[in-house]
């Protein structure tokens, strides 16, 4: 089994018993008043979120009433806002070696063909809006063609889908039928402020069980390489993640939510005490699409990057490998106008620390479209600060993009040429040319002839293929072959098919 498993695996929903013993870790208070102030609260009815103050400094436990208290009173706050998310899929079910047997399908008829079948998985979800808004992950609900959610009260709702971005494996639902209820949200945390060491309690539907909650610490934070998405830096915790637990909270002593609970790192599938949560700040980015309806428009810097390794330091003449270095600058984007170049290194984006360039690229992404951040830069061997017009990609053209509809092979494929920022983000040289697939019908003549998203036609008939409306001119057309030449996954191919 891979090292690296998503806390969502996809099982069914199952039913285990658990025992055990829950032994508290020790509760961040300076003094016998706090002491005194958080059993009162254990005593009476759980306060709100907003309640709990987020001032208190952190201190160690320096007395036994101290290391006794309890976390009951924030789990009391903040269980309300996690639910459970049930997906339903409809799979295509292998068929069996049979089916094709004339002599099977006499006696049997099509009792062996292939059917749907239904699948049923869970994951867990966190309410952001009273209107009934849920943030959980991507990869909990992609594919499913029914989605509901259960409240820790029991209560069952069903939800639509309204952004599932994959970049960041977020998705934010929203419940189809209120019944005029007014739902409990949760409280966004600044996810800039967590220091390692910090307690924090991860809640979900770990295997099915039911809410679960688990305590632990940030045992790192800005942590790369834990699963394949655009945007890796996250908070890494030993509090124990399951499977079931995708989508859910993590949150700190105050009650509010620092991160959604996203991936484990296990060679069994269960938690060994490392696991990684989406921070906040990046995840209120999403949330607030959901809840305003709006698109997520993301900045764009315009440069391509490498990590700065302890040769390359030296080379630069830094004390310690950290930051960006800048290998290639996109022409007339954003880094262009504003000055960067090859070679430079970015230390810091608004005084946080740049370790690499995902670091980077997440610091960035967190950046309102309009705003103004400094950046800190190395170039040479001098250091300034250069002030950054933070700046979406530029939307494609209306000519840009062409979806074929007409009697052809291409009925039913959309493509959109490419330019400097569809380039980077798809991993290809800024000066690339050709048309990239970005969509394909079902049941289509493009579908049928194999073609798929992010494939790259490059010619078509010995004709190179430039842009959007020539491709779309030669595609419609009706002759007796089409050759093809595309690229697919960094590799150039030749097909040859019929008209």
């Amino acid at each position: 089994m891979s090292l690296r498993s998503l806390v969502f695996s996809g099982l069914a929903v199952a039913v285990i018993a658990i025992g055990g013993t829950l032994a508290f870790s020790p509760w961040n208070a300076p003094g016998q008043a706090q002491v005194q102030q958080v059993q009162a609260q254990a005593a009476t009815p759980p306060p709100s979120t907003d309640a709990i103050p987020d001032t208190a400094p952190r201190a160690v436990p320096t007395s036994q009433p101290q290391v006794q208290l309890s976390f009951a009173p924030i789990v009391q706050a903040v269980s309300p806002s996690v639910v459970n998310v049930y997906a339903t899929r409809i799979e295509a079910q292998s068929a069996s070696p049979f089916a094709n047997d004339p002599f099977f399908s006499r006696f049997f008829g099509d009792q062996f063909q292939s059917r749907p079948r239904e699948s049923r998985a869970l994951g867990s979800g966190v309410i952001v809006d009273g209107g009934g808004v849920i943030l959980t992950n991507s990869h909990v609900i992609n594919g499913a063609t029914d989605v509901r959610i259960s409240l820790s009260d029991g209560r069952e709702f069903a939800v639509d889908v309204v952004v599932e971005d994959q970049q960041t494996d977020l998705a934010v639902l929203r419940v189809r039928d209120p019944r005029g209820v007014t739902f409990p949200a949760i409280t966004f945390a600044d996810s800039d402020k967590l220091l390692v060491g910090d307690l924090v309690l991860a809640i979900g539907n770990p295997f099915g069980v039911g809410q679960t909650v688990t305590s632990g610490i940030v045992s790192a934070l800005a942590r790369t390489g834990v699963e394949s998405s655009n945007y890796e830096f996250f908070i890494q915790t030993d509090a124990a993640i399951n499977p079931g637990n995708s989508g859910g909270a993590l949150v700190d002593m105050q009650g509010h939510l620092v991160g959604i609970n996203t991936a484990i790192y296990s060679q069994s599938g269960g938690s060994v005490g490392i696991g990684f949560a989406i921070p906040a700040n990046m995840a209120k980015l999403v949330a607030d699409a959901g809840v305003t309806g709006g698109a997520i428009i993301r900045p764009w810097f315009g440069a391509k990057m490498q990590a700065v390794d302890s040769d390359i330091a030296t080379s630069l003449g830094m004390d310690a490998p950290h930051g960006a270095l800048i290998t290639e600058v996109a022409p007339d984007g954003p880094a262009a106008r504003a000055g960067f170049k090859s070679g430079d290194v970015i230390l810091s984006v608004d005084g946080q620390k740049v370790d690499d360039p995902s670091a980077f690229n997440f610091r960035l992404a967190t950046k309102p479209i309009g705003q103004t951040t400094k950046l800190e830069r190395l170039r040479g061997t001098a250091t300034d600060t250069v002030d950054f017009p933070v700046e979406a990609a530029p939307a494609p053209a209306d000519n840009a993009t062409a979806t074929i509809s007409a009697t052809s092979r291409f009925s039913g494929v959309t493509v959109r040429q490419l330019d400097p920022a569809l380039a980077e983000s798809k991993i290809l040289p800024y000066d690339a040319k050709g048309v990239i697939v970005t969509a394909v019908a079902s049941g289509s003549p493009a579908e049928a002839m194999g073609l798929k998203v992010d494939d790259i036609i490059l010619q078509l008939n010995d004709t190179v293929i430039t842009d959007a409306q020539s491709f779309s001119t030669l595609a419609s057309q009706r002759v007796r072959t089409w050759q093809i030449i595309l690229q697919r996954d960094g590799r150039v191919s030749r097909a040859i098919v019929s008209g």
